[in-house]
């Protein structure tokens, strides 16, 4: 029994999520002054594309797009040379290596923000899609609900099993876990959510990248530090106006993984209440279902429901809500794994 409470809990959020949550707007008359900030190491596969989606923004107030080639290995800054080709909306940063206690990401972070003044800062990942009107819609929504930041949540384009299984986790964590409304005026730290692949935040909120400086999951971070300082943030599903397609196999994502899960939970205890969360809420009730127990129907019926309205909301594959349960095997797994593996994970090259 305890476990159908534990997962109609998880449902109850999710329903309040998806009746309450905030939304983008699209109609703005803001003419706040815009930084787009895209870091890239070795993006060479990504640069036409994503350069020609930035051209085609129809934001109407005054924006620029700092583009930094993270000391790349391939050919990334030749091509986004000739992508960019003398376009005056667009400045090219070469970025210098990473002095000690930085990553590679936040350390490029911190040289766009060096070299921008605007007073709305947007921080984009090279994979990220977005719309025409992807900066009206992140500006205008800022300010309808007067927060200091906001983390823009892409939908996520998943091809192989893998990606299915775990990459519509990310949404469905926190739409089962926090009332964003309710949060959305906090500044408790606790209540920190982000999605560092599209980023929008007030210059005055944001003194620099220093206090995520060495932090592989900065995004969460830097959300918990902007909360902490006392700015209010919160979390939107972008799905209408963003898409990303973070890993294209599981090798790939097992690998990216790898480099932050380790620091998701905060520690080793964190990680096994996570563990022990997981394996309650997904798997456990299929253990019960195989006892005959009717609690074990009720666990699983209630945790797939939440799935498929995670999944209706972030324009997921409803029908993958179904296989759950292996999801959070995988899960499990890729928490195992990324333990294992973090005294030695690489990432662009880079020892983190």
């Amino acid at each position: 029994m305890i476990f159908a409470l534990i997962n109609l809990a998880l449902l109850l959020f999710v329903i309040a999520n998806a009746l309450t949550m905030p939304k983008l707007t699209r109609v703005s008359s803001s003419s706040r002054i815009v930084a787009i900030h895209v870091p890239m190491r070795n993006e060479a596969a990504n640069v036409n594309e994503l350069i020609e989606v930035l051209k085609s923004q129809d934001y109407k107030g005054d924006f620029h797009f700092y583009i930094l080639d993270d000391n790349s290995t391939d050919n990334t800054y030749s091509l986004l040379e000739k992508a960019i080709a003398g376009d005056e909306r667009f400045t090219l940063i070469r970025g210098s290596e990473p002095p000690v206690g930085w990553i590679g990401k936040t350390w490029a972070l911190q040289q766009l923000f060096e070299a921008s003044d605007e007073e709305i800062v947007i921080s984009l990942d090279a994979d990220v899609r977005i719309s025409s009107d992807a900066l009206t819609s992140a500006i205008s929504t800022i300010e309808k609900y007067e927060l200091d930041f906001l983390s823009i949540y892409p939908r996520q384009l998943v091809t192989s099993f893998g990606e299915r299984m775990i990459q519509p986790l990310l949404q469905w964590s926190w739409l089962s876990t926090l009332l964003l409304r309710a949060t959305m005026r906090s500044t408790n730290a606790a209540f920190a959510v982000a999605n560092g692949q599209f980023f929008i935040v007030r210059r005055s909120a944001l003194s620099g990248y220093q206090g995520v400086a060495d932090q592989v999951l900065d995004d969460m971070q830097l959300a918990r530090v902007l909360l902490s300082n006392g700015h209010k943030g919160s979390v939107v599903n972008g799905g209408a106006i963003a898409q990303c397609r973070m890993y294209s196999s599981f090798t790939e994502l097992r690998a990216g993984y790898a480099k932050s899960l380790w620091k998701a939970f905060g520690s080793v205890l964190g990680s096994i209440v996570a563990i022990a969360f997981i394996f309650l809420t997904g798997i456990a009730p299929i253990l019960l279902i195989l006892t005959g127990s009717p609690w074990g129907w009720i666990a699983f019926e209630l945790i797939v429901l939440s799935r498929v309205i995670s999944a209706s909301i972030s324009n997921g594959k409803i029908v993958d809500s179904l296989l759950h349960p292996i999801s959070s095997i995988l899960l499990i797994y890729l928490i195992f794994y990324s333990w294992s593996v973090r005294k030695s994970v690489q990432w662009k090259g880079r020892t983190l």
